[in-house]
């Protein structure tokens, strides 16, 4: 579609929409269909997650938690995403999740799921630049003395952060720039890793994506704790997809920055899911494969695949490689650094948090991005890591339970606006379905069986050896209920609803104004 087509045809109409729920043009929308769903595919990351966590495949059931795991899990994860596309349509708002729930549950569902995303996307930044240190440290850190301690880590993490926020700071045609050729770079690595893979695997034993083998305990190189239980060990190998195929919200954060949003968030969500959980499946399949002895890779725990890799490869073709995949997990920090400032934008827009609204609110004129809200999710990001490495518990660093915490924080954010789309569908709340929708049999299905899987998701994070997290996420929920009741009723209006959106038409104009939009 020409540039011209799109002016003529969908501009007005994308902000008729957003004017029809009570919001300025403040942000730029000039996103195509493509660049939205490159920063959805770029948070999920296969080389990020499916790297970082690889041992959560092999060291519960062995190759079965590659072949058959990986499957499972990516469909626990679809239909979270068909769900999510299906409401994404019909309301397409940055901060999409909190608008949802709002506007589908009510005020108080809302703020929660506001305050749960909020919470889950600045820990997961934080435990994606953790893991792209950590990763820098086991590949080229040597080359530059940086091995990982915990004062390295935060130094670098911060350091990354920042440049992270500078690049979304200059402008959203900056970033998706950026995501773009992410998106390129996550498959032309992961190509070449698959082949690599192949090629250069001692034998190929193509069983072992089916053979279940109990590696818990020692034998597994204690990622997870010993059980007998091949069912319950099964479920915690789902850790690994669940994990990884996360992040495609930042897809309906960005609505008010795509054109035709109505029609390309929902694309833009589904495709994610779709390529990351389909080429994520032959990447950590051909790894499987490529194991010279799974038994002594599943003993080796956390660094299996740095062990694998260097085994197999040739020096000069892993060193690409490794490049490769440290490109795309930076670039996987800045999407994040995105997605987390558009909803703190959104939730600020509304008087959601207690203090500094209005600044977090605001729009530069010059680069039309929300440059408070981006530099204040950077600043609670590197908190949160100096948080993170340096406080133990029972020996245990709090960054592993409050990483495992944002699994469910991240779903649980997820289910609220879902659950409340399926009793508001078909009714006053929700009265016509947006341009991209499944029938009403199919999409109520959908988001039941997403309901199931947010299920087997909490039990599968609170399980040993994370039975912190459990008591980590009740505190979380009885903390909001106590400010809610004592507090944010009493102040906190929501989203604009039917008079106040009529009312909000000079401010509107105002806002659009002062940001040089034309309409």
């Amino acid at each position: 579609m020409a540039a011209d087509d799109y002016s003529d045809n969908h501009k007005s109409e994308d902000v008729k929409i957003l004017h029809g729920m009570g919001y300025a043009q403040e942000l730029s929308r000039s996103m195509s269909k493509f660049s939205n769903f490159a920063i959805s595919f770029s948070i999920i990351c296969i080389l990020s997650g499916g790297i970082n966590s690889f041992a959560q495949a092999i060291s519960s059931v062995g190759g079965a938690g590659a072949g058959i795991g990986w499957i499972v899990g990516c469909i626990l994860s679809g239909m979270f995403a068909l769900a999510m596309a299906q409401i994404a349509s019909a309301f397409p708002t940055a901060g999409g999740l909190y608008h949802w729930a709002s506007i589908l549950g009510g005020r108080f569902w809302g703020w929660l799921t506001a305050w749960l995303n909020l919470l889950g996307l600045i820990t997961v930044l934080g435990a994606i630049n953790i893991g792209t240190a950590y990763f820098f440290a086991g590949t080229f850190g040597s080359m530059f003395g940086f091995t990982g301690t915990d004062g390295q880590v935060v130094v670098f993490v911060a350091a990354i952060t920042i440049i992270q926020a500078l690049f979304n700071h200059l402008g959203i045609k900056v970033t998706t720039l950026l995501t773009d050729v992410s998106g390129y770079i996550i498959f032309a690595t992961t190509a070449v890793l698959v082949l690599a893979c192949l090629f250069y695997a001692p034998a190929i034993d193509i069983s072992r994506l089916w053979t279940f083998t109990n590696y818990s305990g020692e034998a597994g190189g204690n990622v997870f704790p010993a059980s007998d239980n091949m069912g319950y060990l099964f479920l915690l190998c789902l850790l690994l997809p669940v994990y990884t195929i996360t992040g495609y919200d930042a897809s309906a954060h960005t609505s008010e920055e795509t054109k035709n949003a109505a029609q390309s968030v929902p694309e833009g969500i589904i495709k994610a899911v779709f390529w990351s959980s389909l080429i994520g499946w032959i990447m950590i399949c051909a790894i499987t494969l490529a194991i010279p002895d799974l038994s002594v890779a599943a003993g080796q725990g956390w660094t299996m695949f740095y062990a694998t890799m260097d085994t197999i490869l040739p020096s000069g073709l892993k060193n690409i490689l490794y490049l490769g995949i440290l490109i795309t997990q930076l670039l996987c920090g800045l999407a994040t650094v995105t997605s987390a400032s558009r909803m703190l934008f959104a939730f600020s827009r509304d008087d959601g948090m207690p203090i500094g609204s209005k600044a977090l609110a605001s729009v530069s004129p010059k680069y039309r991005t929300p440059v408070n809200a981006i530099w204040t999710a950077t600043v609670l990001c590197i908190l949160y890591v100096i948080l993170a490495m340096s406080i133990k518990i029972a020996g245990t660093s709090i960054y592993v339970i409050v990483v495992n915490s944002t699994l469910v924080f991240l779903f649980l954010s997820f289910t609220v606006p879902l659950v409340a789309g399926l009793f508001a569908y078909g009714t006053a709340k929700w009265p016509n379905p947006g341009p991209w929708a499944m029938s009403a049999g199919v999409y109520k299905l959908v988001t039941v069986l997403a309901v199931v899987g947010m299920g087997v998701i909490l039990f599968i994070a609170v399980a040993p050896p994370n039975e912190r997290v459990l008591w980590v996420v009740l505190g979380f929920i009885a903390l909001a209920l106590v400010l809610w009741f004592t507090v944010e009723n009493r102040r906190f209006e929501g989203p604009p609803t039917g008079e106040r959106i009529a009312a909000r038409k000079a401010v509107i104009a105002a806002a659009e104004k002062a940001v040089g939009e034309k309409g």
